[in-house]
């Protein structure tokens, strides 16, 4: 993970990361999910039903996809110089655009919108992450998101 210095902020302002590695979206990686939010839905969990539906098989939870960006920043952010920690602060904007067909790959880049120091030593940016799916035109998702860092 890359480190930036504190008076080199501004200049990350408007680029864009390499994307993630591809990470597979598997049945039981959807079926996990699935048990750990109590959505059984059956267009996630269900092969033979979903395949009759106008998707043609299961697809990934959106919240899966979503909940997937903190494994992914893991491999395409930065981190400010004297870094202690990260704290996920929200988001301003998320929309679902494609299904992600189980079976799929994904992976995601990140445009830095904005850094603000909102207190000493807490810095909060704002970032334009984009979900891509492996072989499609659209996206999975496109979310503004929020976090803080916090450096010595």
């Amino acid at each position: 993970m890359q480190t930036v210095k504190k008076e080199d902020l501004q200049s990350m302002i408007g680029k864009t990361s390499e994307p993630s590695e591809w990470l597979a979206v598997t049945q039981d990686r959807v079926n996990q999910f699935a048990d750990c939010t109590l959505d059984h839905q059956f267009i996630h969990i269900d092969p033979e039903r979903a395949a009759q539906t106008p998707f043609g098989g299961p697809i990934a939870h959106g919240f899966l996809s979503l909940s997937l960006l903190s494994h992914f920043a893991e491999q395409y952010s930065f981190v400010i110089d004297g870094f202690q920690m990260g704290i996920n602060y929200g988001f301003d904007k998320v929309r679902f655009l494609a299904p992600v067909r189980v079976g799929k790959r994904v992976r995601a880049a990140a445009k830095v919108m904005s850094i603000d120091e909102t207190r000493p030593g807490q810095f909060r940016l704002k970032s334009e992450v984009t979900v891509e799916i492996e072989g499609e035109d659209k996206p999975a998702l496109i979310a503004e998101w929020l976090t803080v860092q916090i450096v010595a």
